[in-house]
């Protein structure tokens, strides 16, 4: 008889992909990306994808031709995300002649997303796929972003929303909208790190050779992705053991180790490449984790401390005067 534990079924997230007329192909393609290499970094979360829209075939923005796209579903599971993709005004190799089809499945679009989308549901946008949503009535009242071409298509369909400009990305509530493009890519990763924890963000991010950048209102740069605007493998793979286990009592020399190279050359390369020491780097990632426990839990602080792998309080509290101004009691009634 085996002995062993059994394995944790994954969580399922099922997304629907809406496919447009005149589908912007990087719209469709980028954040799926994100997510199939998501599903391979971790065994916790799957995405389970589906391409579905009013046509089983239509053309994409560089003339490729798109099929085996499943009708519109007549319901959705009460925790789907679905993510509509933009258009391209002027696709590869297509006449304007040739568009006679695209009111209607616009419109049956439109159509659909009033019945389907229910409370509980999050409603992704990339690109000019928000004036879909919009035309739904489906952003009234709520924060939300778009290319910058569509800023002023998006202000007549969606009156009341607050449409935010030179966003890459918007979320608010379950209504989670990208500007032009490849910033669906970064809306999506910001997806993968609430989902599956930011050390999977760091290595799906790593893997498309993209850094992770902050949307929404908060200028701060998150700081699970400080010291990452580089592309050194060594370096990458040191920073990711400490990322997925900040508490763990790391050393130079294990995470020399990890990182296939000496300890004198580790902390030679992390200077150079990240701006700090290994040391800094390590308090940092304990100091992340130690204030997602003080704004998210009522752990007193020294079991905050210890969560996140500080030898006493008094050590954690240094650590943390370092890098901010306020206590962690007063960040946490601030947060309340």
């Amino acid at each position: 008889m085996s002995t062993g534990a059994r394995p944790i079924d994954p969580r399922t997230v099922p997304v629907f992909m809406v496919v447009p007329p005149r589908a912007l192909l990087l719209d469709i393609a980028g954040p799926v990306e994100v997510l199939r290499k998501a599903n391979l970094e971790q065994a916790g979360v799957r995405f389970e994808v589906a391409y579905v829209g009013p046509s089983s075939t239509t053309g994409s923005s560089i003339g490729l031709e798109l099929a085996g796209i499943d009708p519109l579903p007549d319901a959705l599971p009460h925790d789907a995300m679905v993510i509509i993709s933009g258009s391209a005004d002027e696709p590869m190799g297509q006449d304007r002649a040739d568009r006679a089809q695209d009111g209607p499945r616009e419109a049956a679009i439109v159509a659909w997303l009033k019945s389907a989308i229910r409370p509980g549901m999050k409603l992704v946008t990339i690109c000019s796929g928000a004036l879909l949503a919009a035309r739904a009535g489906l952003l009234e009242g709520h924060d939300c972003t778009t290319h910058h071409g569509t800023i002023e298509a998006l202000r007549r369909e969606a009156p009341t929303a607050r449409i935010r400009e030179n966003r890459l990305f918007v979320e608010d509530g379950e209504r989670l909208s990208s500007a032009g493009i490849t910033a669906g890519i970064d809306l999506m990763l910001a997806i993968v790190a609430r989902e599956c924890g930011h050390a999977t963000a760091v290595a799906v991010a790593r893997y498309l050779v993209v850094y992770l950048r902050r949307g929404g209102a908060d200028p701060q740069h998150s700081p699970w992705l400080e010291g990452r605007n580089h592309i050194h493998p060594a370096i990458h793979r040191a920073q990711d053991a400490m990322a997925g286990d900040p508490a763990r009592d790391w050393t130079v020399e294990a995470l020399a180790r990890i990182a296939a190279t000496s300890p004198r050359n580790l902390s030679r390369l992390f200077n150079e490449h990240t701006g700090m020491s290994v040391i800094d780097y390590m308090n940092r990632m304990r100091i992340a984790l130690a204030r997602e426990l003080v704004i998210g839990s009522r752990l007193d602080m020294e079991s905050v401390a210890e969560r996140a792998g500080f030898a006493s309080t008094r050590q954690f509290r240094r650590a943390w005067n370092r890098l901010h101004d306020a206590p962690p009691a007063r960040m946490r009634a601030a947060a309340s």
